[in-house]
């Protein structure tokens, strides 16, 4: 598997497609190959080159168990050193729930090396975490054979080979992953990169269309019927709008 090294930290990428080049950034309890399963590199590979990466902490990547690994800036690191190691100066970038919330720390820590933001599901308001920190408890307490089950109760049936990866889970590493978050907000007002944000509209959407207001050159969409989780699975619904969005950044790019 190829890796970036981040202060002696390994980072998990892969790379798939040709094109523009376009970051994917997964969410909590999760790795890259979630947007395969929900359709979105078969949708992009032919049109983008499509950088995937494992958050420290998740599938591929090291995996350290203290809570002081996981401070935002050095994530923000691992995104640049793995673009640093494939040589792109510059990139689109789409990330969901977690993903999202690192988005606005590439925008804090990293400004110059985005051509764009697509941020869904994820807000830069400070929060509290202990919800995540004990629904990944259990998989210490009890053991991922009953992790698994109770995440298909929340979520639904998982693939076979979904389920064995999650099987698999360093679950430590998942509760050291979950800290609080402090606020980003003050990096809103400095952001002027193209940004498109989104939300079902059965999930607490508001928070990410307040947001959206206070950003230069953002665009807000909802997804209707859809929660947190199904406003990220339900790729035909979530695709047309980055499509849109994407296409009409590289022809403002094109026209300098």
């Amino acid at each position: 598997m190829p890796y970036a090294d981040n202060a002696g930290i390994r980072i998990h990428y892969e790379t798939v497609g040709k094109g523009p080049p376009l970051v994917l950034q997964h969410w909590s309890v999760a790795t890259w190959e979630n947007w395969v399963d929900y359709g979105y590199v078969s949708a992009l590979k032919n049109d983008y080159q499509l950088v995937l990466l494992d958050v420290r902490g998740h599938g591929g990547s090291d995996k350290p168990h203290t809570p002081e690994a996981y401070g935002l800036e050095k994530r923000v690191g691992d995104i640049v050193a793995v673009l640093d190691k494939l040589g792109i100066a510059k990139t689109h970038y789409f990330g969901y729930s977690m993903g999202g919330w690192i988005g606005f720390g590439l925008a804090k820590y990293a400004p110059e090396r985005f051509r764009s933001l697509i941020l869904g599901g994820a807000v830069p308001y400070a929060a509290n975490m202990d919800g995540l920190r004990q629904f990944v408890q259990v998989g210490i307490d009890h053991g991922p054979e009953a992790f698994v089950p109770m995440w298909e109760t929340e979520y639904g049936a998982l693939s076979s080979e979904a389920r064995k990866r999650m099987l698999a889970y360093d679950y430590e590493a998942l509760v050291a992953v979950a800290q609080d978050r402090e606020s980003l907000e003050a990096v809103l007002p400095t952001m002027k990169m193209p940004c498109l944000l989104f939300a079902g509209e059965l999930d607490d959407y508001q928070p990410v269309q307040r947001c959206a207001r206070q950003i230069a050159n953002a665009t807000f969409f909802t997804l209707p019927e859809l929660d947190h989780s199904g406003a990220i699975r339900q790729s035909d619904k979530v695709l047309p709008h980055v499509r849109s969005f994407l296409v009409k950044v590289e022809r403002l790019m094109e026209a300098g």
